[in-house]
């Protein structure tokens, strides 16, 4: 199932896939990641490295690196049990890729190691993974505008999320939270956003560690009267988040967002009908 998963994933997302691939973060990701099997098996290049083979064969493997590269299979399968959406996936296999590409290089000369850990720094650096772009009903908060918008009308409820650009775990459920935006949002329940390695205050208010250590990223808090009444992930005594799964099914389950959404409509729907009856059409003499 480990392997099906991805490869289900991967038939289910082609028709957008290439949105991404097409991304310069993505191609030049995947260059660094298939960097040493390119290096290793594309001559003239591979003759001029060194070998443990015993038929000195230097442009194929020898045994330490086929066990490296299963080890980062076996690791790579294990991760993406978890993950929920195709960037998920293909963010694992690069990660780690990149991982042992390290490990590979500094085994065959520690300049060439050296040469690549520079080379990752620089691209992590200066290439940044594409923002989602799609369709969203969403309201961006700053530190000033998110608390005025809590108190503006305590009858709204609202999902805000906490979140940071630089996040990889943020950028992989902005799809699934915009299309949760799109789906129920409505007069008397809202979703908002505010970035929360922009606005450091905010971080501080809510109580959201912006440390990639903490991972409280991405937190999803549910206010209601303009109180906090639950957040995703929880924090324990520690101040540790606990591990929680991002998942649409997970959301709508953990914050009632069906129960949440009737009720909103149906709150909102009888204001107005006590409002019509307050204040009925005038008829003008036309009618009359």
């Amino acid at each position: 199932m480990a392997v099906i998963a991805p490869l289900l994933a991967l038939v289910y997302a082609a028709p957008g896939l290439w949105r991404w691939v097409s991304q310069p973060y993505y191609l030049l990701s995947a260059l660094l990641s298939a960097s040493f099997l390119l290096i290793r098996k594309v001559p003239p290049v591979c003759t001029a490295l060194p070998t443990q083979r015993e038929d000195g064969n230097p442009c194929d493997f020898d045994w330490r690196e086929v066990e490296i590269l299963m080890f980062l299979s076996a690791i790579v399968m294990m991760k993406n049990r978890r993950s929920i959406t195709i960037e998920q996936h293909i963010g694992n296999i690069f990660m780690f890729s990149k991982v042992a590409n390290t490990i590979l290089f500094f085994r065959l000369d520690i300049r060439m190691g050296l040469l690549y850990v520079t080379l990752c720094l620089v691209f992590l650096m200066t290439c940044k993974p594409p923002l989602y772009l799609g369709p969203e009903h969403i309201k961006y908060f700053s530190d000033k505008t998110i608390e005025e918008e809590m108190q503006a009308d305590r009858r709204v409820t609202w999902i805000v999320e906490c979140f940071a650009n630089w996040s990889s775990e943020c950028q992989s459920f902005a799809p699934i939270y915009a299309e949760l935006s799109l789906k129920y949002n409505c007069a008397g329940l809202k979703f908002g956003k505010v970035d929360i390695g922009r606005y450091p205050d905010v971080s501080t208010r809510y109580n959201v560690s912006p440390s990639p250590l903490s991972k409280q990223l991405p937190t999803l808090i549910l206010f209601q009267g303009g109180k906090e009444v639950m957040r995703r992930p929880q924090i324990d005594k520690k101040g540790r988040a606990v591990s929680w799964s991002f998942t649409q099914e997970n959301v709508i389950r953990e914050f009632n967002l069906n129960e949440l959404y009737q009720k909103a409509k149906k709150i909102y729907k009888n204001q107005d009908e006590a409002e019509a009856e307050e204040n009925p059409p005038i008829e003008s003499k036309k009618d009359q």
